[in-house]
Parts: structure tokens; C-alpha cells; sequence
């Protein structure tokens, strides 16, 4: 067909149009792709592959249609420049179906490709400038930051190979902080964190009581973690790190005292604080100069006598670690005769034939134990006990093996293990429970000091020796503590004084009905106060340090504390009027029904109104922290320890780092 000839054809919609076939015009590579065709005096490009439409004019130019057929997803994968890339091979010009261009031709089609990467720069510059338009790169570096501090990431987790290259084939554009950057970033979080944390604990309905735990660096390096613990408005319990100091090697007890008062002052709970759990070891001395101190200012409810309670995990612990410590000759000869037994196939095929001759029933499985949690040794122990008669066959039929413990050795075995499983059980509950309220302790508790009384007055001499020295340690948390726990089971609905009643006669003997007395009088005293009005601490006329920076702070103050002698009397003359407090109506209902679903925050919740002095109470005394221990961590024998990677931060990012971490993931959970 000659150059120039127009030949009528029907598009699909029905048009009629002319087809342009081979115009001298026409020379560029784009038209074996596309039909020229002319729709009343308007020129049109037609894919030959998709049908699109766009313009064919001369002056349109071809760079539009050369994009096009870069996109085209019909076309197939042959781009332009493999087009191209034809007939330039020894040195021919290019050709194109049946067509052959001259030198001017390729210079046409080589200006043309310049175009067409002119206009694919200037495209991908646009893409860019719209990407840098839509996204907040600043909020993404401080998502970076964000997910290092969840999920304790080194810091310079940023110069990883394996990160950078996820980085740059996820966003190129994206700019890497270095380590010390985003170590800004993290510090900024911690301050914008730490100021939410601060106004939820100002708005807080109750009192706070306080953990103090003992964490250790590689470096030998102390630090306290400083944790709030509360029941929310919502009636909820929650817990949040407030600080994490460094506890200076050289600073006396005073000191380190001055350290958490400054923390608490910083934070203004120091006239918030209604009591302080510790692992009573290593910060013994420490809080109760800080409790001295908040009685001194008169910041605390009943004189303090609730304040200071020591981590019962922790107790039960050391306990346990007594036991451990009274099996220190025969634990190796047991942890050796398993290693023997499993020392090849042929050993162990062996071993397994003289248990089925000693009939030992119930697959035990025989396992070395992990020296650093006790629980790991009683379940080896256990096992171990289990196969005692394949072991003596063992021992007859088999000369090499020569360290197996004695008839009476394993008898200590079984003693430690009886033991053992009593704190095993009792630490596995407080695990378990999803809301560790304080009212949930006491029946635990009092069934240990049982056991206690039983294993000091038994014949043999092993077990009434190790029950004495455990005693030791659990009477000293028992005197401290016991107060705290009685008045916590109390506001539990499903047993008030009843679980008291049950339990102290079995504890105490013949003097159980003072005992008794004394816990009910701690309660009459403690609703009393909060009958009358909080201690000073709560007074809103300031911190400290502004009282007296303005006469109506100065009026107010004396006003407040004139009135609080008239409350007591009111209080008192009411009583004596023969008015039902909330105390009494409470006593005088019959006990809750008991259920497995039963939750006391949720019960106080629906009855605060009909008790709203009583839940205020009970606010205070269920948010006490009787456990400080964490699951992971609840049978350890060491103390907790920081990794190398965090022990090498200065105190400052530490801080951040923790306390960030804490509050970030209560904000996920919530």
C-alpha cells in the first residue's frame, strides 16, 4: 500500500474513521504499535494491543505514546529499548519490521530515546517529590525509635547490614538515624511518655503504694526499679515503672533513702503513697527510713503500720533455697547418675528394662536441671525419685556406676520434694491470677505457716531442723506482713472476717482471739481516718515548698486541719447516735456467694455507692503489690540481671529505654 494512502475502517463503539498507513510522517518506532487514525479533523493513537486512545497529532510528539507502551500490560514484556537494541548489532542501523532507516533516521530515534529518559526522570522526580509530600519521615524515624524501645533493641540496630537492606528495598528514600540520633529520638519519646504518666497519677481517685526492686549489671552496678502500683477510676490495677536510678556502690543508706524521696518527689506522689513492697533484703533499711520520713509529714494512713510489706515471692524463695541448700551432698550424686544413665543408647535401653522390672509406672522423664531455678531441680529430683529402685538394680548389675545416693538419701529427697511442691503450687496461683489483687494472698499464706507448724513438730530430725531455719525467715515476713493480708482478705465480700476467723485459731492457738481483736481494730481505726479526711498528704493546697507563698494557701491549709478535728466528732457522735456506717452495713450482709469468675474490683466497682467510704478503703488496701516477682522470674535463685548490651547505656538512656518500654506496651494492652 503507497505512503500516504487513508483507508476507512469501523472502530468498535461504531465511529468510522481513516487509517494512515505508512506517512512519510510517520517514522518513528512508536507507530508499529499504534494505528493513526483520524476522527473528523482530530489525528488518534490507538494501542494495537489495549485499544487505548491518546492523541496523534504532530505536535503531540511520540514520548507520550513510547510512556505508554513502557506500561502496557497487553503489549507483553518487549520494551522500547529492546526495540531498539535490533539491528544494532555489527554495526547495521536499526530495522524495524520491513522498514530500514538511514543515519537520520537513527538520529531521529536516538533523540526521540533521549526524550523519552528525559521524560521518565522527570516522572520519577514528580513521584518522588509527591512520596516526600506524603509521608511524615519524622514520624517514621520516631516509629523506628518507638519499635526499639518495645521490643529492646540495641540502639544500633540502625547500622545492621541485614536492617539497612530491609530498609532500603522497603523506602530507599528513607534516611537512616545513626545510633546516637536515635538515641535523641528515644530520650524525646520518654519525656512526651513520662508527661502523660504524670497527669493520669495526679488524677488518680486513691492512694499509690510503691515496689521497689533490685536489678544488677555485668559491672557489678546496682539499680532500683522504682514501680507505681494502683487501682485506676475505673477500678482496674495497674502498674507502671516510674524509675529506674543507679544505686551508687558508695552512698550510705540515708543516701540511697534521699534518692527514691527525691524520684517520688519529682514525680508528686510522696504524699500519695499508702505503702512500699520490697524483697526485704537489700533495701531492708532503705524504706523504712524513707516510711520514717512520711510519718515525720504526717503522709500517711494508720501511722504507717501498713506501709512496709515485703515481696512474698521473694520469701518463698528463700525457703526454697533452704531446702535446696539441705540436699548440697546429695543433689550432685543424683545429677550424676543421670548423666551415667543417659550416657549412650545401649545405657539407657538398659536402664529402661530394670524400671520395668522395679514396675515404676507413669512416664517420668529423666532430665539434668537448670541450677539457677529451683523449680527445674525439684522436677529432676522428683524423676529421679521415681526410678530410686532402677537405680539400686543399676547399682548391682553394673559395677561402673558408682555414685547413686543412699537408701537415707533419698529419703531427704523426698522430704525436700514434699516441701518443695508446697511453694511450688502456692507461686504457680499467684502466676496465674490475671488481676494479683491483695486479698488473694492470705488463705496462701496462712496454709505455708500451717505446714510450717507441722513440719517443726515432726519425729524426724531432717525435716523438723530444715522446717525450723525456713520458720526463720517466714515469721519475720508473717510479723510484718500479716497485718496487711488480714485487712486485704477482709474486703474480699466472699469471706470479711470469716477467713480470719477460720485461720488464726489454727495459727495462733489460745491467744487467737486477741489476735483477732487487734485486726479488727486496725480496721475500725483505718475507716475511721478516712471517715474524717485523708491524712495532710491529700490536702490540695500545694507542694510543700508553696505553702506560704499566699495568704489564702495559709487560710486554707489551717482552715482544712481546724475541720478535720470537727469531722472526728461528728464521726464520733454519729455512732454514738446509733447511724449504720458503711463499715457496719458491711459486716452485717452475709457473705458474697464464691464462683470462679468472681472479681473483687468489679464487685467494689457496683458497690461503691452503697459504701463510699468503705471502697475508698478498699481501693488503698487491694492495690498493694504483695508480689514484686514476674513470672518469668518467679523460681530463679539470682536476682534479676540487665544484659550486656543494656548495662553498657548510661543511666539517663536506661531510664528512658525502660520506664518507655513499660509504659508503651500498658498503652498497647490498654
Amino acid at each position: 500500500m503507497k505512503s500516504g494512502v487513508h483507508v476507512k475502517m469501523e472502530l468498535s463503539d461504531g465511529d468510522e474513521v481513516e487509517v494512515a498507513y505508512h506517512s512519510s510522517r510517520l517514522t518513528s518506532v512508536v507507530w508499529n504499535d499504534f494505528d493513526r487514525v483520524k476522527k473528523g479533523e482530530v489525528l488518534v493513537a490507538i494501542c494495537k494491543h489495549c485499544k487505548k486512545r491518546m492523541s496523534g497529532s504532530g505536535t503531540s510528539g511520540t514520548s507520550h505514546l513510547r510512556n505508554h507502551l513502557m506500561r502496557c500490560q497487553r503489549r507483553g514484556n518487549h520494551d522500547v529499548g529492546q526495540l531498539v537494541s535490533r539491528g544494532k548489532k555489527r554495526g547495521r542501523p536499526p530495522s524495524f519490521g520491513s522498514t530500514s532507516f538511514g543515519q537520520d533516521e537513527i538520529k531521529d530515534e536516538a533523540l526521540s530515546l533521549a526524550i523519552v529518559k528525559a521524560d521518565e526522570s522527570l516522572e520519577e522526580d514528580a513521584m518522588v517529590t509527591a512520596i516526600n509530600s506524603n509521608i511524615d519521615w519524622r514520624r517514621s524515624q520516631f516509629d523506628l525509635a518507638r519499635m526499639i524501645i518495645l521490643h529492646g533493641y540495641p540502639l544500633n540496630i540502625v547500622e545492621h547490614i541485614g536492617f539497612k537492606r530491609f530498609v532500603k528495598n522497603v523506602q530507599p528514600l528513607f534516611d537512616l538515624r545513626t545510633p546516637n540520633k536515635v538515641e535523641d529520638d528515644c530520650l524525646e519519646i520518654y519525656e512526651k511518655e513520662k508527661q502523660k504518666v504524670f497527669e493520669m497519677l495526679d488524677k488518680l481517685p486513691g492512694k499509690i503504694s510503691l515496689s521497689v526492686d533490685v536489678c544488677t549489671c555485668f559491672d557489678s552496678s546496682l539499680y532500683f526499679s522504682l514501680c507505681s502500683c494502683f487501682i485506676n477510676d475505673s477500678w482496674q490495677l495497674r502498674k507502671k515503672i516510674l524509675s529506674f536510678l543507679k544505686v551508687d556502690s558508695s552512698h550510705t543508706e540515708d543516701m540511697q533513702a534521699d534518692s527514691i524521696m527525691g524520684c517520688l518527689m519529682g514525680w508528686d506522689i510522696d504524699r500519695k503513697l499508702f505503702s512500699m513492697t520490697s524483697d526485704h533484703s537489700s533495701t531492708n533499711t532503705v524504706v523504712s527510713k524513707i516510711k520514717d520520713r512520711l510519718i515525720q509529714n504526717s503522709f500517711l494512713f494508720g501511722k504507717g503500720q501498713l506501709f512496709d510489706v515485703q515481696c512474698v515471692a521473694n520469701v518463698l524463695n528463700r525457703m526454697a533455697e533452704h531446702a535446696i541448700e539441705s540436699l548440697h551432698e546429695v543433689i550432685p550424686k543424683v545429677r550424676e547418675s543421670i548423666r551415667y544413665v543417659k550416657s549412650s543408647k545401649l545405657m539407657l535401653e538398659k536402664f529402661k528394662k530394670m524400671s520395668q522390672k522395679d514396675n515404676v509406672e507413669g512416664p517420668k522423664c529423666l532430665s539434668l536441671d537448670n541450677r539457677l531455678r529451683w523449680d527445674s531441680t525439684c522436677r529432676m529430683l522428683e524423676a529421679a525419685l521415681v526410678y530410686k529402685g532402677a537405680f539400686s538394680l543399676l547399682r548391682e548389675n553394673d559395677l561402673k556406676f558408682t555414685s547413686w545416693p543412699s537408701d537415707t538419701e533419698w529419703e531427704k529427697v523426698g522430704s525436700v520434694t514434699g516441701f518443695l511442691n508446697v511453694f511450688l503450687d502456692i507461686l504457680n496461683d499467684i502466676s496465674r491470677s490475671k488481676c494479683p489483687t491483695a486479698n488473694i494472698y492470705f488463705p496462701l499464706i496462712c496454709d505455708v505457716h500451717l505446714k510450717l507448724i507441722s513440719w517443726c513438730e515432726s519425729s524426724d530430725e531432717f525435716i523438723s531442723s530444715l522446717a525450723r531455719k525456713m520458720r526463720i525467715k517466714f515469721d519475720d515476713y508473717w510479723e510484718n506482713c500479716s497485718l496487711s493480708l488480714a485487712i486485704a482478705v477482709f474486703l474480699d465480700p466472699r469471706f470479711k472476717m470469716k477467713l480470719v476467723e477460720y485461720y488464726f485459731p489454727q495459727v495462733y492457738g489460745s491467744s487467737s482471739q486477741e489476735r483477732i481483736n487487734d485486726v479488727s481494730c486496725h480496721i475500725k481505726a483505718l475507716y475511721d481516718e478516712l471517715s474524717i479526711g485523708p491524712p495532710l498528704a491529700a490536702v490540695d493546697d500545694g507542694p510543700a515548698w508553696q505553702i506560704g507563698e499566699s495568704s489564702c494557701d495559709i487560710s486554707g491549709s489551717s482552715r482544712n486541719n481546724r475541720l478535720m478535728g470537727f469531722e472526728k466528732f461528728l464521726n464520733e457522735t454519729s455512732q454514738s447516735d446509733g447511724v449504720k456506717t458503711d463499715l457496719d452495713k458491711y459486716m452485717e450482709e452475709p457473705l458474697f456467694p464464691r464462683h470462679v469468675d468472681f472479681n473483687v474490683l468489679n464487685w467494689w466497682k457496683v458497690h461503691t455507692p452503697r459504701y463510699p467510704i468503705l471502697s475508698m478503703m478498699a481501693r488503698n488496701v487491694l492495690g498493694i503489690p504483695m508480689s514484686i516477682v514476674s513470672t518469668g522470674t518467679s523460681f530463679g535463685m539470682l536476682g534479676k540481671a540487665l544484659d550486656h548490651n543494656r548495662s553498657s547505656l548510661s543511666a539517663t538512656t536506661l531510664q528512658a529505654l525502660i520506664c518507655s518500654q513499660d509504659w508503651i506496651e500498658n498503652e498497647l494492652e490498654s
